[in-house]
């Protein structure tokens, strides 16, 4: 039987764990509108021919980008670094997860650290 290693004084009560995640929702959602905001106009365009949020989760800021059809989702992938540069002005760790349609391949995770710039991506 697993003992918790904090004496459960030590520990945060149900109402502080309800408000924290309350927050958390808050600060993905104000995140989200002023990510919107800071993007040009071609690109909210894009946004807005998908599914799209914001989730944190252990500190690490995560957009979540889930595509309708197979056109978005090559027209999304071309967007990433631009992605990755705005979401360098909203956290120092973030990652992009890219969800092509239902049964067309897997998702794509990746770290802003680790997109290449947008002129030494691969042809398609």
């Amino acid at each position: 039987m697993n003992q918790p290693c904090l004496h459960p004084d030590d520990l945060p009560s149900p109402q502080t764990i309800k408000l924290s995640e309350i927050l958390f929702r808050q600060l993905e959602e104000a995140t989200k509108k002023s990510f919107f905001l800071a993007c040009d106009r071609m690109t909210r365009i894009l946004l807005s021919s998908c599914h799209w949020y914001f989730q944190i989760n252990s500190g690490v800021l995560t957009l979540i980008l889930i595509c309708n059809n197979m056109e978005s989702y090559r027209d999304i992938m071309k967007t990433v670094p631009q992605f990755a540069d705005r979401l360098k002005q909203f956290a120092n760790r973030a990652k992009i997860t890219v969800s092509s349609p239902i049964d067309k391949g897997i998702p794509w995770v990746l770290s802003i650290d680790n997109v290449l710039p947008e002129g030494d991506l691969p042809s398609t």
